[in-house]
């Protein structure tokens, strides 16, 4: 056990996890603090912090395996839905990238995103705000 990080700790399988599906790039395993029970966890082999440093070549795969895992969770559990989410850095409690795959059901308790919604003081912000977002993702790709 490197100690490191917990989650590199449980892909070299030198830490027990509640595993439920591993390939030759990621594992998924039950959350040891679920929101409900069925919460998984799925991460990248390889010890990347957020989801901006994962290579776009392990981007599909990823998202790939997150589709199967929904559902699996949906079938298994006989969900009405799933709650899919990544935290980068803020909120992440493990500094290894993970996707959370929650099982939904209506009126779970669960209120959509855990924090107050905040909203645009007039349209002339929220368009400052999409033209600053769209010109940065051209920036971006050039």
């Amino acid at each position: 056990m490197n100690g490191a990080c917990i989650f590199c700790d449980i892909a070299a399988r030198a830490v027990e996890a509640g595993l439920v599906y591993e390939d030759a790039d990621s594992i998924a395993f039950l959350d040891t603090h679920p929101l409900f029970p069925g919460h998984v966890l799925l991460c990248p082999r390889e010890h990347y912090v957020t989801l901006l440093e994962l290579p776009t070549r392990l981007t599909g795969p990823m998202f790939a395996t997150t589709q199967l895992l929904a559902r699996a969770v949906e079938n298994a559990l006989d969900a009405e839905g799933t709650f899919i989410a990544i935290n980068n850095r803020v909120s992440q409690t493990v500094p290894h990238l993970h996707i959370h795959i929650v099982p939904r059901r209506r009126r779970d308790g669960l209120k959509g995103f855990f924090w107050p919604r905040q909203h645009y003081t007039d349209d002339a912000a929220r368009e400052a705000v999409r033209d600053a977002i769209e010109r940065e993702v051209q920036k971006l790709k050039t």
